[in-house]
C-alpha cells in the first residue's frame, strides 16, 4: 500500500481547492441573506449573486448575464435543457437526437420524452469515439427540434466538433445543447464560437463545491422551466439561490481559465507518461480514442482478459483511487454504454480502467500507479483461464 492515498479519478469528482473555499467561506456567515429578500442582508447577497454571475458569463463569453442560470448540478442542468427546450409553449412532440454516450443525465431524460411523445433517435459515434457532422446530417429531419452532443466525454476522454455538430443543427432549424461538465476549463469552451443554444456544467467537476452548477441558456428561447416556484433565476429555475456556490463556481472557473495553459501542458505529459509505460508493458493492452482529439487528464484503458472491477479493487487495496468508467454507473456489472457505442465487444469492455488526474497529480503519483497496476494485470491474467484461452499461457 502507498504512503498516502493517490487520487486518479478526478472526472468523477474532484477536490474542492482551498482558494475556492475561502472564496465561499464569507457568504456562509456574514453576507448570508436571501438574494431574493428586500432589506440589507438580501440586496448584499443578490450583488453577490450577480457578481458571479456575471463572472461566469464573462468565462464563457455569453453575450448576457441573464444567460446564466444557477443550478444544484451537471444533471438538473442537462435535464432541464432536454425537457425544457423540447417541451416549450406546450409542445408535445417533435424530432430530438442525442448521441449514444452521453452521460445518463442526458440520455435518461430523452429516453422519458421518447415515452411522451417525443421521437428520439440515438447517434453512435465513431469507433474513435467521435460523433461526425455528416452522421448527424444523415438523421437530422424536418421535424428535428433538438440535438444534445456532449463536449467532452466522461469515459474516453475525447473531445466533439460541436462548431461542425451545432452548424449542422441549425441549418436544419434545430436547437442545440452540450454537456461541457467534462470540459469546462480543461479545453477552451466559447458558447458564442461554439455557436450552441445551451449548455451545462458543472462546479465539482472544476474543483468547486458539489451541488452547483450552471445552464448557459441563450437569449430569446423559448424555456419550460423544470423547477416551479418562486420564480427565481429569471423565471426559469425557482429556488433560493445558492450565493456561496455561485461565488465558489466563479472562483473555481476563475481559477481554471488563469492556470489552463500550463495545467494542459504538465498533464498531457503524465497522461502520456501513463499510457506509453503501461501499454509499453502490458500485451494486449491498448487506449481509446488516441486518434481523436482528447481532454489532456482523463485516459481510456482497456486490458484485455481483465476485469475492470478486479484492477479498481486490488488498486484501491493498494491505495489508488481509479475507475471502471463514469461513477454513476460504476454500480453496475453491465458493460459500458459509452464502449458499447463504439462497438467494442463486450467481453473486452468488461476490461476498461478510467484514470483520471487533477491539480494535485504528480508524476509520482503516474509512476506508482503503473508499479502497482503492472503486477496486478499479470497476477489476474495468469489466474484467469478465460485469457489463456483468448491468447495462451504467454499472452501473445
Amino acid at each position: 500500500m502507498t504512503e498516502r492515498r493517490i487520487y486518479l479519478d478526478n472526472a468523477a469528482t474532484t477536490r474542492t481547492d482551498p482558494r475556492v473555499v475561502a472564496a465561499m467561506e464569507p457568504y456562509f456567515t456574514e453576507t448570508y441573506g436571501n438574494a431574493n429578500s428586500l432589506h440589507a442582508e438580501g440586496r448584499a447577497a443578490h450583488k453577490a449573486l450577480e457578481d458571479a454571475r456575471a463572472r461566469v458569463a464573462s468565462a464563457i463569453n455569453a453575450s448576457r448575464p441573464d444567460e446564466v442560470l444557477f443550478t444544484s448540478g451537471g444533471t438538473e442542468s442537462d435535464n432541464s435543457a432536454l425537457i425544457g427546450l423540447a417541451t416549450a409553449g406546450g409542445r408535445t412532440s417533435g424530432h430530438i437526437v442525442v448521441s449514444a454516450f452521453e452521460h445518463h443525465a442526458v440520455l435518461e431524460p430523452a429516453e422519458w420524452l421518447g415515452k411522451h411523445g417525443f421521437d428520439v433517435t440515438l447517434l453512435k459515434p465513431r469507433p474513435n469515439g467521435v460523433v461526425h457532422a455528416d452522421d448527424l446530417k444523415d438523421v437530422l429531419r424536418d421535424d428535428t427540434i433538438m440535438v444534445s452532443v456532449m463536449h467532452g466525454n466522461n469515459e474516453l476522454g475525447t473531445v466533439q466538433p460541436i462548431a461542425e455538430l451545432a452548424t449542422a443543427a441549425r441549418e436544419r432549424g434545430a436547437l442545440f445543447h452540450t454537456d461541457a461538465a467534462q470540459t469546462l476549463g480543461k479545453v477552451e469552451f466559447d458558447v458564442a464560437a461554439l455557436g450552441v443554444d445551451a449548455a451545462s456544467f458543472s462546479g465539482h467537476k472544476i474543483y468547486g463545491p458539489k451541488g452547483t452548477g450552471v445552464l448557459f441558456l441563450k437569449k430569446g428561447l423559448r424555456f419550460a422551466p423544470y423547477l416551479m416556484g418562486g420564480g427565481q433565476e429569471f423565471r426559469k429555475r425557482s429556488g433560493t439561490q445558492n450565493v456561496p456556490g455561485a461565488q465558489g463556481f466563479a472562483t473555481a472557473l476563475e481559477i481554471m481559465a488563469a492556470e489552463r495553459e500550463a495545467e494542459t501542458i504538465r498533464l498531457t505529459a503524465l497522461r502520456d507518461r501513463f499510457e506509453a509505460a503501461v501499454v509499453g508493458r502490458l500485451e494486449n493492452t491498448y487506449v481509446n480514442g488516441t486518434d481523436a482529439p482528447r481532454m489532456p487528464h482523463l485516459t481510456s484503458l482497456i486490458v484485455k482478459g481483465v476485469e475492470g472491477e478486479s484492477m479498481l479493487l486490488h488498486l484501491d487495496a493498494k491505495g489508488i483511487a481509479v475507475s471502471t468508467g463514469s461513477a454513476c454507473s460504476s454500480g453496475s456489472l453491465q458493460a459500458s454504454h459509452v464502449l458499447m457505442a463504439i462497438d467494442c465487444p463486450q467481453e473486452i469492455a468488461h476490461g476498461s480502467l478510467r484514470v483520471s488526474l487533477g491539480r494535485w497529480t504528480t508524476e509520482a503519483d503516474i509512476d506508482c500507479l503503473v508499479d502497482a497496476l503492472i503486477p496486478i494485470v499479470e497476477r489476474l491474467r495468469a489466474m484467469s483461464p478465460v485469457y489463456e484461452k483468448m491468447f495462451g499461457a504467454s499472452g501473445a
